[in-house]
């Protein structure tokens, strides 16, 4: 039989008892701090899982969020419409429109796995925790008070040097170049000049030639 291996360092009894009562006397003779709520706003960490923001432009209707929700919880409606094809001689295509997006947060436990799956970045957590209601039907955030939410979401912290530039940051520039140059050439547009005709030229008038005179005659 092989001994059970002793432990390196000896304790004497009662060593736990005053450990633990080490740290009480620390902790009486601190002085308490008592945040006064709420007119002291808590400091709250940065990704604190609050209230959920829905960023409309991003969903593309996938259904994957309500699907993968354990509860539940998010309802979503929505519907197709045909884009007329980008260039004369394409082909017609179908898109998902938004209707309704609504999450009931009296359901929700706030796992995350919502804005997880989410592969457009739709769906963000916001530290906002104030939306207590006193009727529980008005936990059910729509698609506006949803996108209200997104102004209280916390930056996205600093990027590490070389680093590449985020997917997100780049999608939305690119889209913002597109809108930029779309709106200047109508800009450009409206402001050109119609184009003038040109009025029909005017036959000049002609001088009478003189009379030549005719053979035989004197001149």
């Amino acid at each position: 039989m092989t001994a059970s291996p002793q432990p390196s360092g000896r304790s004497f009894p009662g060593s736990g008892l005053a450990k633990g009562l080490a740290v009480t006397l620390r902790t009486m003779t601190k002085k308490t701090v008592t945040a006064q709520y709420p007119e002291t706003q808590p400091d709250l960490p940065p990704r604190t899982r609050g209230v959920i923001g829905l960023f409309e432009e991003n969903c593309t209707v996938c259904m994957l969020c309500a699907r993968e929700c354990p509860d539940w919880c998010i309802y979503i409606d929505s519907h197709k419409e045909t884009v007329p094809p980008a260039a004369p001689g394409g082909r017609e295509r179908s898109r998902n429109v938004l209707d309704r997006f609504a999450i009931d947060f009296s359901l929700c436990m706030y796992c995350g796995i919502c804005i997880e799956v989410c592969p457009f970045d739709a769906l963000f957590w916001s530290p906002e925790f104030e939306y207590a209601e006193t009727d529980i039907r008005d936990l059910t955030h729509e698609r506006d008070k949803l996108r209200d939410w997104m102004w209280t979401v916390p930056a996205p912290p600093a990027l590490v040097p070389a680093a590449e530039e985020p997917k997100e940051y780049a999608a939305a520039r690119k889209s913002a170049d597109r809108t930029a140059a779309q709106q200047a050439a109508e800009a450009a547009t409206a402001a050109r000049p119609e184009p003038t005709r040109p009025e029909p030229a005017r036959p000049e008038p002609t001088q009478p030639k003189p009379d030549r005179p005719e053979d035989g005659d004197a001149r």
